[in-house]
């Protein structure tokens, strides 16, 4: 299942998504880990930025909203992409996600998370 809407991807219905896990989907050609943590929906690029791996084949960590490359166990952040561990120094991509009537709908583009684009002058 895969169909486009205006601002976004239908990957699957919520409850084909197993509570506290993650499953890979192809997002316009890019691979995304949707993560479910209970009721929460989490969308962060599938590759590990450290080991090009499958970050849906990890743990997810569901008390600090992380998930962990089996790799070589870096944690990426679900909510920034950033990560928590190393040896991954850079960060991986996020992108919207949204429940739409039962159905999981991923953003096309990644989420600009940039610091220095919220900054206010004081």
């Amino acid at each position: 299942m895969s169909a486009m809407s205006s601002s976004g991807v239908t990957v699957c219905r919520f409850d084909d998504l197993a509570p506290n896990s993650a499953q890979k989907f192809d997002v316009n050609g890019i691979p995304v880990a949707v993560v479910r943590i209970g009721d929460d929906l989490y969308a962060i690029g599938d590759t590990c930025s450290h080991a090009d791996v499958s970050l849906s084949e990890g743990e997810v960590l569901c008390d600090s909203k992380e998930i962990e490359c089996w790799k070589h166990g870096s944690a990426f952040s679900l909510e920034s992409g950033e990560p928590q561990t190393f040896p991954a120094t850079r960060p991986v991509p996020v992108f919207v996600v949204r429940n739409v009537d039962g159905d999981v709908v991923v953003d096309t583009e990644p989420v600009d998370l940039d610091p220095t684009q919220n900054q206010t002058g004081a």
